[in-house]
C-alpha cells in the first residue's frame, strides 16, 4: 500500500492532498482508528508510514528466559496467522510492552513469581 514518498494511498483526489502529520503526541502508533476518526483527521496507521521497524524507536536491549523467548513464537505465529500477514518481532514486542503497561497489577503479579516484594524479615 505505502506508495512513493510524498503519495498519499489514501487520497480520495489528487486536489486533495492530506496534510502531512509530524511525528509527535498526536500520531502515537497506540492511538487506535476509531481515535483516530474521532479526532475529525485519518491518520496513515503507523505500520504503512514508516520506512522500516527501527524508525522512531529506541533501541533497547532485551534478554528473554527460554519459557518467554518460546511464548513470544507461539504469539507471533497465532497473530501471523490472525491477520493472515506477517508480523514485525520489534512490533510484537512493542505492542506486548504497552499491553503490559496497561495491566500493572498482571505485570506485578508476575515479578512476585519472581521473588519481587519478598521480605525475610520476622
Amino acid at each position: 500500500m505505502k506508495e512513493g514518498a510524498g503519495e498519499d494511498p489514501f487520497a480520495d483526489d489528487e486536489s486533495e492532498q492530506a496534510e502531512p502529520s509530524p511525528i509527535g503526541a498526536d500520531t502515537e502508533p497506540e492511538e487506535t482508528a476509531r481515535e483516530q476518526q474521532d479526532s475529525g483527521r485519518i491518520r496513515i496507521p503507523y505500520k504503512l508510514r514508516r520506512d522500516g521497524v527501527q524508525d522512531g524507536r529506541s533501541r533497547v536491549p532485551l534478554f528473554l528466559q527460554e519459557e518467554t523467548k518460546r511464548g513470544e513464537r507461539e504469539a507471533q505465529r497465532e497473530l501471523e496467522r490472525r491477520f493472515d500477514d506477517s508480523v514485525s518481532l520489534t512490533d510484537l514486542r512493542e505492542a506486548l510492552v504497552m499491553v503490559g503497561l496497561d495491566r500493572l497489577d498482571e505485570v506485578e503479579g508476575q515479578l512476585e513469581e519472581w521473588g519481587y516484594g519478598m521480605t525475610f524479615e520476622e
